[in-house]
């Protein structure tokens, strides 16, 4: 790309040649070091738009490399990737911990992963104004949504993205919980700081664009995933506008492969234009009479609006017992398919929830982690054929 600088840092001298034709032919300016010393002189006297090294130097360990780098005025927000030869976790979760934006393990999904990397880095750099009105968003669009609270939408919402994530390795995944006034994410998966919807939506438009979601937004352990938490109190969750969050989901939609969403029954004015632009929606139903009543009102609204029912898949969640309505009863009350039913967990889902751990994680051979597995990747291939459809539609 014209104007934009790339530092490739490699010992070994074909990866360096390899990686500079394939950089060059894109029109990107490229510098080269085969050892960590000699990159810091490059990045410290070029300041290049991004560094792609090989963690395994021989003369610097790579946290002391990344952090050097990260120290100094002149690279502190430079873009770092790293393309390892070493697929090992203890030095992923090193280069992760230093400060390196993203991780690659060399392999026939490498160059691949690194075009899309480079594709949101040097793409997604226009105004954010623009963001919600572009033309085409890159990344798919998920939207969770109930009726009522408690029917664990925000628990299959953390723990469906984690199987997402787990299905699509090499995908950008970000969670946005947009529950208001006050978001329910955060508890679950341990991820409760000072960075979060209030804050961001408070930081100039121009700020928060998509590298600025790639280096601040926390993955929390065992996750996976990054995430962006929710309003932590009611008073800043009734304050925001509604056009700021439009913003900031649309820079996660060209920034992110899969945006996922946590609305719960926050159904709005401010969340009405997401979920008509959702690729797909997430609709999540309990057993009990009055929820399966009120999901049979949303569902109606919904198509005020002009959704599509073949954008709608159904669960049914048996997040408080076995009593109350059957997949059959619940069906003909709403007037859609039930996609999947999520069997009664006991105790062992809020238990997951208060460990802030995935359930695929705590319990792998519960019957509840394989419907999650089986679901997240139906969801997947469901909201990429509506997004083909409506393409060719358009």
């Amino acid at each position: 790309m014209v104007g934009k600088t790339i530092l490739i840092v490699d010992e070994n001298p074909a990866s360096r040649i390899f990686l500079a034709k394939y950089l060059r032919a894109k029109q990107f300016e490229i510098l080269e070091a085969p050892t960590g010393k000699e990159a810091l002189i490059l990045a410290w006297s070029h300041e290049p738009d991004l560094v792609l090294f090989d963690p395994v130097l021989a003369d610097i360990p790579e946290k002391k490399f990344i952090q050097k780098l990260r120290n100094d005025a002149r690279t502190e927000k430079v873009r770092l990737v790293a393309l390892s030869s070493d697929p090992g976790p203890a030095r992923r979760e090193s280069c992760l911990s230093a400060g390196v934006d993203e991780y690659l393990v060399k392999s026939s999904q490498a160059i691949p992963s690194l075009e899309q990397i480079l594709k949101h880095v040097f793409t997604t750099e226009t105004p954010e104004e623009d963001a919600p009105e572009a033309a085409e968003k890159s990344g798919l669009l998920i939207v969770f949504l109930s009726a009522k609270g408690g029917t664990g939408t925000s628990s299959l919402c953390a723990n469906l993205a984690m199987n997402i994530q787990q299905s699509q390795p090499e995908a950008r995944v970000v969670v946005a919980d947009l529950v208001l006034p006050i978001g329910s994410i955060g508890p679950i998966v341990g991820s409760e700081g000072a960075l979060n919807l209030v804050t961001v939506a408070d930081l100039p438009a121009g700020e928060t664009n998509a590298a600025y979601f790639y280096k601040n937004l926390p993955k929390p352990e065992g996750w996976q995933y990054q995430v962006l938490t929710g309003s932590p109190d009611p008073e800043h969750g009734n304050s925001i506008k509604g056009e700021r969050i439009n913003q900031i989901v649309g820079m996660l939609c060209s920034a992110y492969d899969f945006v996922i969403l946590d609305i719960g029954r926050s159904l709005s004015r401010i969340s009405r234009p997401l979920i008509q632009k959702a690729d797909l929606i997430v609709l999540i139903v309990s057993t009990d009479q009055s929820t399966v009543k009120l999901t049979k009102t949303v569902y109606d609204y919904l198509q005020t609006q002009r959704v599509n029912s073949q954008n709608i898949y159904v669960i049914l969640n048996r997040a408080l017992g076995l009593e109350g309505m059957t997949k059959s009863q619940a069906e003909e009350i709403i007037g859609l398919p039930i996609k999947t039913t999520m069997p009664y967990m006991g105790g062992n889902f809020a238990l997951a929830n208060n460990l802030n751990q995935p359930i695929t994680l705590k319990y792998p051979t519960d019957t509840a982690s394989i419907i999650l597995k089986g679901v997240a990747e139906e969801i997947v291939n469901l909201a990429r054929r509506m997004r083909q459809e409506t393409q060719t539609a358009s």
